[in-house]
């Protein structure tokens, strides 16, 4: 039974440009079903949340062209729970906001912000972590967010660096962070691995309304200001207009830089069920069910001969025969097709422009 002062945020604002042509501006990845499940990401977000939240508590950020997308894939959620953000200014606005919506109808909330596009195998331990991170932002003032432990020296994500002699009273899982550290280079990475208190900052984090208000207000105060003076017509008909008119006025910062690396009680979970961003082709290929081979193969018409190692996600109605190929991406949309090296995937928003 989901607690009834528990509140999801989803940020569902991305463009996720590294996974074109599959993703684009119009529809970008987390409103795509990637691994060929029958569910897009954000769909399948909201799906591990069951239980942990109740719907009614549930809220999605968003760019306002996408605002359609989420009613039309998500239509549970309330439609004034999806706030639209005019422009795009990172996350420490787009929390600030709908910190400030949520203020103003649960004072007592404790809330869970995640991004719309990662993956998680193990949803069980998922629910078990988050509600037991929920219960622990119920009972203090801290900042927490959740450490992906390990499993190779990885150079695409930040590291959270914890302090495993100083775990809480309140919750023996749970350790004070030393500090938050930028993506390393590959002999970096290789030593965080090898000092055992260093995980994957996964971008999950989880507060009372009242705490995250707070640290707002000391540690970003241009932006908590913008929201604070408007709280009187949040919720009201007036929300859209004004907030149209003051967003672009905010910093473009992350919450990463705005609050978790000032703020004091800054505490981390770290937490092991199966998690991946799905940031580039080769984290997708990982993740999907591959054949003898290594190809993972995402669509209904696909034959390789002589392939190894490839990702193909080609999920419209056209017939796809590869040979030969070892270490591809092959991706349709519409009216264009990728095939690059694997290894030269940084190059694709380069190849995009083009």
């Amino acid at each position: 039974m989901a607690q009834q002062n528990n509140h999801l945020v989803i940020m569902a604002g991305g463009i996720g440009s590294r996974f074109w042509p599959m993703s684009t501006e119009e529809r970008p990845k987390q409103f795509i079903d990637v691994l060929g499940v029958g569910r897009t990401l954000i769909q399948m977000t909201l799906d591990r949340f069951q239980g942990v939240c109740p719907m009614e508590n549930v809220w999605i950020v968003t760019n306002e062209r996408y605002a359609d997308l989420v009613h039309e894939q998500l239509p549970d959620v309330p439609v004034d729970h999806i706030l639209q953000e005019p422009c795009r200014r990172n996350t420490a606005p787009c929390i600030a906001y709908v910190s400030w919506r949520i203020k103003m109808t649960d004072p007592k909330a404790n809330v869970v912000v995640s991004p719309s596009d990662h993956i998680v195998t193990n949803v069980d331990e998922f629910r078990r972590v988050i509600t037991s991170c929920l219960k622990f932002a119920s009972e203090t003032d801290a900042v927490l967010t959740l450490g992906m432990k390990p499993t190779r020296p990885e150079t695409g994500y930040g590291y959270i660096q914890a302090d495993l002699t100083s775990n809480s009273p309140r919750n023996r899982e749970i350790y004070r962070v030393d500090q938050f550290k930028e993506k390393p280079d590959l002999e970096t990475a290789k030593h965080y691995i090898s000092e055992h208190n260093f995980f994957w900052n996964a971008g999950i984090f989880v507060w009372s309304v009242e705490t995250i208000v707070n640290a707002l207000r000391v540690y970003a105060p241009r932006i908590n200001n913008i929201f604070e003076r408007i709280q009187n017509v949040m919720g009201t008909p007036l929300e859209q207009e004004t907030i149209n008119k003051v967003y672009p006025d905010c910093d473009n910062i992350s919450i990463d830089y705005a609050v978790m690396e000032n703020a004091e009680e800054i505490f981390v979970f770290p937490a092991d069920f199966g998690w991946s961003d799905l940031g580039t082709w080769g984290s997708l290929l990982l993740q999907s069910q591959r054949d003898m081979y290594g190809n993972g193969l995402i669509g209904k018409n696909i034959h390789t001969f002589e392939c190894r190692n490839c990702v193909v996600h080609t999920t419209q109605e056209k017939k796809v025969i590869l040979q030969g190929l070892d270490g591809y991406i092959v991706a349709e949309h519409d009216d264009t097709l990728l095939v690059c090296k694997l290894s030269e995937e940084q190059r694709i928003k380069q190849f995009q422009n083009n």
